[in-house]
Order: C-alpha cells, then sequence, then structure tokens
C-alpha cells in the first residue's frame, strides 16, 4: 500500500523524499497539503511535473473517502468515512449562525464501554493514524468551504473513540491543525473529551501544543459512575479530580465538564447538588447533555423541565450550559455515531458534493 503524506510535518516530509530533492520541496508539499487543502498531487502545481509523477506513484494524499453522507433537519451532516484499510469511521458537520462545529473521531469504534454510548457497542478495532484524524477535518473543510481565518470553527475530538488513549496521534494531529503553516485552526478552537483516562491527562498537560481539555463526568458519586462508566474501576473518581485539579491550564483555559443527563438515574437535584460539590472548587464550566437515544441504550431522555431544573441547581455555583442536541434524528448526536443505524437514507452523491 503506497505511503500516505497526510499527518506527516515537514520534516516528515523531507525524510520521505530523500535527500535527493532540496529541503525548500517538503516545505511546499506541507503547504500544499494543509493550506492549500489539495485532493491530489496534480494540484500542487508549485512542484516540477517529474515530482509530481513520483509521488502520484509512490504516496498517496491519504484523504478519506465518502461512503455515505446524512442529513439532518437541521442541517447537521453525518459523513461515513471509509480508510484505506476498508474500516470506516464517522466525521459530523454542525453549521451555526455565527460558527461551525466540526465533531471528529480518534479511533475506530471505542474501547471504553460507557452504558449509555452507541459508539461503545462497537468495541475497539483500531487507533487512527494522525493523517486519519487530520484528514477528517480537511475532508469537511473542503466539502464546506470552510475558512479558519474567517469565520470561527471549532474541531471537537468527540466522534469515536477515548483520544487520550491514542494521545500520540492525536497531539502529532493537533500540531498541524493548529499550525498556522498547516490548517490553522486555534488552540482555542480544539478540544478532546476524556472518559477520564488519569495517566494520559497528565500526559497532555505536558505537552507544549494540545486541545482544550473536556471531561466526561456523568454522574454525581463514585458508585454511581462505576456502573454508568466502567473505566472509573481503574481510574476512581478521587483520582480523576485530582487530576483536574493538578492540571496545568493555561492563561485563557479551563476545564469543561460533561454531564450525560439520564432520566430518573442521575438527573435529581441531589445529583445536581453533588456535582456541584465535585467541581465548583475547580476553575471549569459544565455542559449539560439530555441523553440522545439509541437502540440498545437502557436510558431515557429526561425532560425539558427536569433538564433546566438540574442547571438552574449548578448555575448558581458553576457556569452551566446546556448542549443544544445536533443531528438526533440521523444519529449524528454525542453518544450516537455507530457508523450506519436503522434505515437512514443518504443524501444523493451529487447533492452531498454540493454541500455548504
Amino acid at each position: 500500500m503506497p505511503d500516505a503524506l497526510l499527518g506527516l510535518d515537514a520534516a516528515g516530509i523531507a525524510a520521505r523524499l530523500g535527500p535527493q530533492h532540496p529541503a525548500f520541496r517538503s516545505r511546499q508539499i506541507y503547504a500544499a497539503l494543509y493550506r492549500q487543502r489539495v485532493e491530489d498531487f496534480s494540484g500542487m502545481t508549485v512542484l516540477p511535473a517529474a515530482l509530481r509523477a513520483e509521488l502520484a506513484r509512490t504516496c498517496t494524499v491519504g484523504l478519506p473517502e465518502v461512503s455515505a453522507v446524512f442529513e439532518s433537519a437541521d442541517g447537521t451532516r453525518r459523513y461515513l468515512l471509509r480508510l484505506a484499510d476498508g474500516r470506516s469511521v464517522e466525521a459530523v458537520f454542525m453549521p451555526e449562525e455565527s460558527r461551525d462545529t466540526l465533531c471528529i473521531s480518534s479511533q475506530v469504534g471505542c474501547p471504553v464501554d460507557c452504558k449509555f454510548c452507541l459508539t461503545a457497542k462497537m468495541g475497539l478495532e483500531r487507533n487512527l493514524t494522525a493523517g486519519e484524524i487530520v484528514g477528517q477535518v480537511l475532508l469537511l473543510v473542503r466539502r464546506h468551504h470552510l475558512d479558519p481565518g474567517s469565520r470561527q470553527m471549532n474541531v471537537v475530538m468527540m466522534g469515536q473513540g477515548e483520544p487520550l488513549l491514542n494521545l500520540p496521534n492525536v497531539i502529532a494531529a493537533t500540531r498541524i491543525l493548529a499550525d498556522k503553516e498547516g490548517v490553522g485552526i486555534s488552540e482555542r478552537r480544539i478540544t478532546v473529551s476524556t472518559a477520564g483516562i488519569v495517566p494520559r491527562i497528565a500526559e497532555l498537560g505536558r505537552e507544549s501544543v494540545r486541545p482544550k481539555l473536556a471531561i466526561s463526568l456523568n454522574a454525581s458519586s463514585e458508585e454511581q459512575r462505576r456502573e454508568l462508566m466502567p473505566i472509573t474501576r481503574k481510574y476512581p473518581l478521587r483520582d480523576l479530580l485530582e487530576a483536574c485539579r493538578s492540571y496545568p491550564l493555561r492563561s485563557w483555559e479551563r476545564l469543561t465538564f460533561e454531564y450525560v443527563l439520564l432520566g430518573g438515574v442521575n438527573d435529581t437535584d441531589q445529583d445536581a447538588r453533588r456535582l456541584v460539590r465535585l467541581v465548583a472548587s475547580l476553575p471549569c464550566k459544565v455542559n449539560l447533555i439530555a441523553l440522545n437515544p439509541g437502540p440498545g441504550i437502557p436510558f431515557q431522555t429526561p425532560d425539558e423541565a427536569r433538564v433546566a431544573a438540574f442547571q438552574a441547581i449548578v448555575a448558581r455555583s458553576v457556569p452551566c450550559f446546556v448542549r443544544k442536541p445536533r443531528g438526533r434524528d440521523i444519529f449524528a448526536a454525542c453518544g450516537q455515531l455507530k457508523s450506519v443505524v436503522g434505515d437512514l437514507v443518504p443524501v444523493p452523491a451529487a447533492l452531498a458534493l454540493r454541500a455548504t
């Protein structure tokens, strides 16, 4: 299988080219891949024709292929993407009035087994490479004519997978995404969400270029979290919170705690008060997510009044927001990504190519 160039920095591209090519060629290819976002080597017109032909023979750009696109009534689009080895992964485009959000995956499937998440039912197939992570962003940017330099664009690694269990590739991808000579998305606009892999949180904090950190908390007590998120048996809640207290936040940064509300399980007033006691001493905000349902998920979505009551209690002590569900009707919302689900009808290919 030819080598994919996506995921390589300029030094990696130079090593791939070999010493017979001048060093500036690797920088030209780097710019073409990430800043100009070309899809094939014929588009790298700054290169000599002979080098373009050589690259076409020996390498691939490495973009994923679009297998299907599903469109929500709210404008969200869910992309089922085919990787070079035939496996599939998902990415989601969520347009809003003043910004766009790209939700991308870091693994094929997920090993963490959260009981309210459809992706967990897939298990883990493999980690994504840095190029496969970056490739999701580049594909959506091209498809929807996005420009992070002129309009706010957020990238959230909240799709399939536990990003901190693929930390080297997540960091390599983040460096390319955040590089002004690369894709050009500020670190302030890139977020990873973790179920609480405690040692990797410390590793993430030591990186000089890194995304913002969101913690998927989802429970107000140790016992409750063990039931909902079995990873808690390995990394107890007290250790997770200590890792959060020790995390080296940048001057402009605060932690985000995500809390999926499950009707009659973790959404009581008592849960809200316990949640406040857990996180109020930390520089943070709380995002509440009413459960996005799916087949085989044994929980109910709380009603709006219950969500509002929970939010009101938490907001007295901690900034607290309710995340608006996007793409529920196409299984594109948080916790719903599990390849093709049900009898959804994809957007016709020609229409998908014109998507804006």
